[in-house]
């Protein structure tokens, strides 16, 4: 297989949980050499986040493959100092600790690059490392409810919720993994690395984007809508004779589709309420109690028939496991199985992203704690197996390597 993108580019990872660690996996997917330091005894805190299988999060597993696991205590000096030297070599770092952690660490990141001047830092954290909130703490669900974007996510009679998934987390990991392949860009020309930093609170704000316009531009203040469309209907999740599927609807010529391809039932292009999208937006429930009543007469497969035949965007509500055994998945080769140094091959949602002359790396699954460690110490850093033992008696890594 070619080399990827990021071939040869070393990566230090002091990153835990989920936005960090899923930036650096981004990286480590297109090439780079991604080296997670984690604490000897007690390693990321994913790493007992349920489900556990053999002893092995599953969770952990998912933000966590194709790196290199270090385990350092950088709390003892000598622990500190291999990661200094790490950084000194490096052509990107990335943290996610608490504002004020790695200085007092000795591992400012400033002072990293007035040493290496190629190198490249990335900071992530809950509300940036300024401002009178930069020592609070980052979690998704709070981001979620202050940037707003709880306020539009649920059903106007009920309370606000947030997503299933971590989505602000999320959004951070690969928005700093594409600052940093900016940064990497950037360093072609001018020869010199960069500061970057992305906050979770900016990034939730930002994702309210168009919702956020409409106040800044219109003063419309978004509301929750449930799964209805806030701009165009019918948006929504229908009920079939024997299930749910999701349809989205955007634009007169797809209305027409619908209602004459799909429904079969051109008489309601007559109505009044339901002519034209602010119509529709107007008599919202009306059409959506119009609709179910037309979909409850048949199947789920049979609309579905129609609906792709007509070129109507809609598809059935599956759960996950639904989802990762559908013939699309397969078809896109979306779940493959990687070696696990513990666990053997294990299941594996590979990288979207497909590059025709620089491949995303084959994964290899997530490090056990420490794997890795005797080897980077050899192969990076070119230290002695006594001056491996040495460091160990320092308590700075495990005495059994």
């Amino acid at each position: 297989m070619a080399d990827g993108a990021l071939n040869g580019i070393l990566v230090v990872d002091f990153t835990r949980v989920i936005a960090g660690p899923l930036c650096t996996q981004m990286l480590a997917d297109l090439g780079a050499t991604v080296i997670k330091i984690e604490h000897p005894r007690t390693g990321d805190d994913t790493r007992v986040f349920a489900p556990v299988q053999d002893g092995e999060s599953a969770f952990f597993m998912a933000y966590n493959r194709n790196k290199q696991s270090l385990a350092l205590d950088l709390a003892v000096p000598a622990g500190a100092e291999v990661a200094r030297a790490l950084m000194q070599r490096a052509d990107v770092v990335v943290e996610n600790f608490s504002t004020g952690v790695m200085e007092r660490l000795g591992l400012d990141l400033a002072s990293a690059r007035r040493v290496n001047a190629r190198l490249i830092t990335c900071s992530i954290s809950g509300y940036g490392r300024t401002g009178p909130t930069a020592d609070r703490p980052g979690y998704d669900p709070v981001v979620q409810a202050e940037s707003g974007m709880m306020s539009v996510n649920g059903f106007a009679d009920r309370e606000p919720i947030r997503s299933g998934l971590p989505t602000v987390d999320l959004m951070a990991g690969l928005t700093a993994s594409n600052a940093v392949l900016a940064a990497l860009m950037a360093r072609e020309r001018s020869g010199f690395g960069q500061h970057l930093e992305v906050a979770l609170f900016d990034t939730g704000v930002a994702m309210t984007t168009h919702l956020a316009m409409s106040y800044l531009v219109a003063g419309v203040e978004p509301r929750r809508v449930g799964n209805a469309g806030i701009s165009t209907e019918p948006v929504g999740v229908f009920r079939a004779a024997d299930g749910s599927f999701q349809m989205t609807i955007s634009g007169e010529r797809a209305w027409q589709k619908l209602v004459r391809n799909v429904l079969k039932r051109p008489d309601l292009l007559d109505m009044p309420d339901f002519s034209g999208n602010l119509a529709r937006l107007a008599n919202r429930d009306a059409l959506h109690v119009t609709l179910n009543s037309i979909f409850a007469t048949a199947p789920q497969q049979h609309w579905m028939q129609r609906m792709r035949a007509a070129g109507v965007p809609a598809g059935v509500v599956r759960s996950i496991s639904e989802s990762v055994s559908s013939q699309e998945v397969k078809a896109r080769q979306l779940i493959g199985s990687a070696p696990h140094a513990r666990l053997g091959r294990v299941a594996n949602l590979r990288n979207p992203i497909k590059l025709s002359a620089t491949p995303v790396r084959e994964p290899v699954g997530a490090p056990v704690l420490g794997q890795h460690t005797h080897g980077v110490l050899r192969e990076v850093l070119g230290m002695s197996e006594t001056a491996i033992a040495n460091l160990a008696g320092t308590g700075a890594i495990p005495a059994d390597g």
